[in-house]
């Protein structure tokens, strides 16, 4: 903390060598009034009385993702969805770039857009990760190519409501012309509403079942079926992620690399080796037979059932953290044809174990230790530690990546402890023990 708040320091000295004015612990509406253009961190939300003045005196506001966008010189492919977005920006980055093209990955995965501004050149392909917060505060944004993974119901802590959630991803779509194209999922009600009108070419896809025009997995190949032909183009043995989920995801990747006109050949050179993004169904390790599996990207409902969907039977799911809305009951069905127990944790703890504990037994925690402890032990002898917490992480940790590398610590202290000698635990009962 106290290496971070030196840079912090270190950083700002730097902007005021440059001549810029800084003013932290919050604006007054007197500086953003004498402003002439205003970027919004894709945190803040919009509706603050902070930016009322500045609306009155018609000041634009935008966000970091549309300043870059008016610098870039090469053409951009922006991926959005509630779930799978950074494992199929990556997927479709490395797949552009067997291709022998120029390319950059980032957005809301890894490096920011504006970062990418110095090396962005005619040639550039820019494979752009675009969040919710980061698509409302678009007003020009125009990519060559734009995919709609899915849509639930997420950050209802933030938008005001799940129709303002999708009218910020359908963005997405809204300065596309007819010589742009857009990837849209075929299996989504509510993409496909916000995608009838979109003036791009349109391109479907189905993450689970067949298509009669698009790109779907049919039998052992991932294709392209269209009214005349069906054109096989990447096994499905050359996609090396775990989950049904992951697969639905590569068959995006596909349709959209094909739109990019990316040959097969780079498709599955892209795939090779690729076994996942960290925090995302990350295989954590194996203990006396019981599997552990970190996804704590899993931050939302939708997400968090994808990947209890992802095993046969025996999850052990820990479940909890920052509620960011939606509807914890649905993950009842899954649980109830596949799961243990679930370990409730974090400040939504209560809310969790009202959910579920009709479905199945629900053991609280009040530390990531406890919470792996306790799943090992209903885990064992042959079950799966499944963190798909359906929740943000900013009551115990500072993001989900801090959280997901509590729990791989706990299970490598649990593995360091199993190989000096045999563990012992007690099976709580169904109502927590």
């Amino acid at each position: 903390m106290l290496t971070e708040t030196r840079a912090t320091f270190d950083a700002a000295a730097r902007l005021q060598d440059m001549g810029v004015n800084l003013e932290l612990g919050g604006h007054t509406s007197a500086t953003l009034a004498s402003a002439d253009l205003i970027v919004v961190s894709p945190g803040v939300p919009l509706e603050q009385t902070v930016f009322d003045v500045v609306r009155d005196r018609g000041i634009e506001v935008i966000g970091e993702l549309e300043l870059a966008w008016r610098w870039l010189r090469g053409r951009v492919i922006a991926i959005t969805g509630t779930k799978g977005k950074s494992t199929t920006t990556t997927v479709i980055g490395r797949m552009v770039s067997a291709a022998g093209h120029h390319t950059l990955v980032g957005g809301n995965i890894g490096v920011p857009l504006s970062d990418q501004v110095e090396q962005s050149t005619p040639e550039t392909i820019h494979v752009v990760e675009a969040s919710s917060f980061q698509l409302e505060t678009t007003t020009t944004f125009r990519p060559w190519i734009a995919l709609w993974l899915n849509f639930a119901a997420d950050h209802l802590d933030r938008h005001p409501s799940e129709q303002a959630y999708a009218a910020a991803k359908a963005r997405i779509f809204a300065n596309q012309r007819s010589d742009d194209w857009a990837v849209i999922n075929g299996d989504d009600e509510i993409v496909m509403y916000h995608a009838v009108d979109v003036r791009a070419q349109r391109v479907a896809f189905s993450p689970f079942h067949p298509i009669d025009n698009g790109f779907a997995v049919e039998g052992d190949w991932i294709v392209r079926r269209t009214s005349t032909a069906v054109e096989r183009l990447v096994p499905v043995d050359a996609v090396e992620l775990t989950g049904r989920h992951m697969l639905g995801n590569v068959v995006a990747a596909v349709a959209t690399a094909s739109a990019a006109g990316i040959a097969p050949t780079a498709m599955v050179e892209g795939l090779r080796g690729f076994r996942g993004l960290e925090h995302a169904m990350e295989p954590a390790g194996e203990v006396g037979g019981v599997r552990f599996v970190n996804d704590s990207k899993a931050t939302n409902v939708e997400a968090a059932r994808r990947s209890i969907e992802s095993f046969e039977s025996g999850v052990v799911a820990l479940i909890g953290g920052h509620f960011k809305g939606g509807d914890l009951r649905e993950l009842a069905g899954p649980l109830s044809e596949r799961g243990r127990a679930v370990i409730a944790i974090g400040e939504s703890a209560a809310l969790v174990r009202d959910a579920l504990v009709s479905t199945v037994p629900v053991v609280d925690a009040v530390s990531m230790r406890e919470a792996v402890e306790r799943a090992y032990d209903i885990a064992k002898p042959d079950g799966v530690v499944l963190l798909a917490p359906a929740c943000a992480s900013f009551d115990w940790f500072r993001d989900y990546a801090e959280r997901g590398r509590a729990f791989k610590a706990e299970v490598e202290r649990l593995r360091e402890q199993f190989s000096a000698g045999p563990l012992r635990g007690t099976r709580p009962t169904a109502n927590g023990g």
